[in-house]
């Protein structure tokens, strides 16, 4: 009995581990440098077995008053990447693809007369990285994200780091 049921585990983890396939629907966390917006929201949407799309949003606050001089920074910014796929091994895959990223900044900053500006942007992204599957459902991805400023954004490489939940 033990025998049988070790083998029937056995066959079920294989045929987990040789499906590397990309997750229909992946939701976590995506921890990236200054350059973007630290911690994003990232969610994943698989289209076959090899592309996907990513979403990732971000939010950026930062407020100081110091001997009556106030700053205030506030942004947000959404990155729309899609994701060729390619199989490295059972569980260890990398990808590429292209994308874009829009947002909106207002920040006000002064002594005594205040200045205001606000405005949107728009980039252009792309996005590599590697990533590894484990068998439970979970996702640990490494990635660089070059964007290149279209429209007020200036042009930076964001490298991240991402935890994910995968959803079948």
């Amino acid at each position: 009995m033990k025998r049988i049921l070790l083998l029937l585990m056995t066959v079920v983890l294989v045929s987990n581990l040789s499906s590397a396939q990309v997750a229909k629907h992946a939701l976590g966390l995506r921890f990236g440098t200054d350059d973007g917006f630290g911690t994003e929201i990232s969610y994943q949407h698989g289209l076959s077995g090899n592309n996907r799309l990513e979403f990732d949003l971000g939010f950026n606050s930062y407020h100081e008053n110091y001997m009556n001089y106030r700053y205030n920074y506030t942004s947000w910014g959404l990155s729309g990447l899609y994701h060729w796929v390619y199989k490295l091994d059972s569980n260890f895959n990398w990808y590429i693809g292209p994308g874009a990223k829009i947002g909106s900044w207002s920040y006000d900053s002064g002594y005594n007369d205040y200045r205001y500006s606000n405005g949107m942007f728009l980039a252009a992204a792309g996005d590599i990285g590697i990533e590894y599957n484990f068998p439970v459902g979970f996702q640990l991805a490494l990635n660089a994200r070059p964007e290149i400023g279209l429209i007020n954004h200036g042009t930076a490489i964001n490298v991240g780091l991402a935890v994910r939940y995968r959803f079948r």
